[in-house]
């Protein structure tokens, strides 16, 4: 052996506790977590309420950074373009899995080659809302009624390729009937015409349709879920009627590719043991947030899942982004 390789070895020999004592230790400083949604919504809502615990149990801030726009796109650009080390970290929801679709070639990265899944934050059955005058009460009611009125009925969404606008195209398809879609920029917007009865639907999740319906300002004609809901007490699930109708709304966890194993499966565990807190599980119960514990594997499994599913709905709608 030359001296140079002999001195080669014994650095690596030295530097490897180092780097082991390193990784032990994550994390030794402030890990950014943005989200690719606005403040105030349920993915926001969500992700601070899990990632204020994880401060909390590993004494070391996570600090919560907001940047919407462009279907969740921007965040999730500067995450696949950041350190891979840890300490950025994306907090996406199920956009993330309609994007390779929408996108297609205009995406400025590849999601599955570009972003690491981590955790599964939640998961949480879409609903339709309705106006509180709307006159059908129930799903083959409202089928009939669009059948009889086909083309004149609106339901709202805050944009195209959404999973709500995916929720509305599944019924169309599924009932064979025909409800336009309206677009709104923003969900306060697309709310208020709701409660005013402007627009007569619009497809929401359980813990954005909550408050809306305890305050009485609409109603819940239906969820997306295969089971019934408890936070949605005499709710009946689409599939009821359409069998196998099921949509749903998901956060996750993700970190640039190249981001070490042994740190990508500290945070995986640690924020198994999050969602197992008793605060966090009445908070997220309260939300109609449904946790799971699941694996980094376990959620590799179901993004390819969503994407696929989603894939497929984008092309038999002919869902575009022009």
């Amino acid at each position: 052996m030359t001296l140079i390789a002999r001195r080669s070895l014994l650095a690596g020999a030295l530097l490897a506790p180092a780097l082991a004592g390193a990784q032990s230790a994550y994390p030794g400083r402030t890990v950014r977590v943005i989200n690719a949604y606005s403040p105030g919504g349920t993915a926001d809502v969500v992700c601070r309420i899990l990632f204020a615990r994880l401060s909390e149990r590993l004494g070391q801030s996570f600090a919560v950074e907001n940047r919407p726009g462009a279907a969740g796109t921007i965040a999730a650009q500067a995450v696949a373009r950041a350190p891979a080390d840890g300490y950025t970290l994306l907090y996406d929801a199920t956009a993330h899995s309609v994007n390779p679709a929408l996108f297609g070639s205009r995406l400025p990265y590849d999601t599955r080659r570009d972003l690491l899944p981590v955790f599964l934050a939640m998961v949480t059955p879409n609903t339709l809302m309705v106006t509180n005058g709307f006159g059908p009460r129930t799903v083959p009611e409202l089928i009939a009624h669009a059948k009889a009125n086909p083309g004149r009925l609106d339901c709202a969404s805050t944009g195209i390729g959404t999973v709500q606008h995916v929720s509305l195209e599944l019924l169309n398809h599924r009932a064979e009937i025909r409800i336009n879609h309206v677009v709104y920029r923003e969900i306060a917007a697309a709310r208020n015409d709701l409660t005013s009865g402007r627009v007569p639907m619009q497809f929401s999740n359980v813990p954005s349709t909550l408050p809306v319906t305890q305050a009485n300002q609409a109603r819940c004609l239906a969820h997306c879920g295969p089971a019934p809901i408890a936070q949605l007490p005499g709710i009946p699930g689409f599939a009821e009627t359409l069998p196998g109708f099921e949509t749903w709304e998901w956060n996750g966890v993700f970190t640039p590719a190249g981001t070490p194993g042994e740190v990508i499966t500290r945070l995986n565990a640690e924020l198994n043991a999050t969602i197992r807190d008793s605060v966090v599980i009445e908070r997220l119960t309260g939300l109609g947030a449904l946790t799971r514990p699941n694996t980094v594997e376990e959620f590799a499994a179901f993004r390819d899942q969503q994407t696929e599913f989603f894939t497929g709905m984008v092309r038999m709608a002919n869902i575009r982004i022009d």
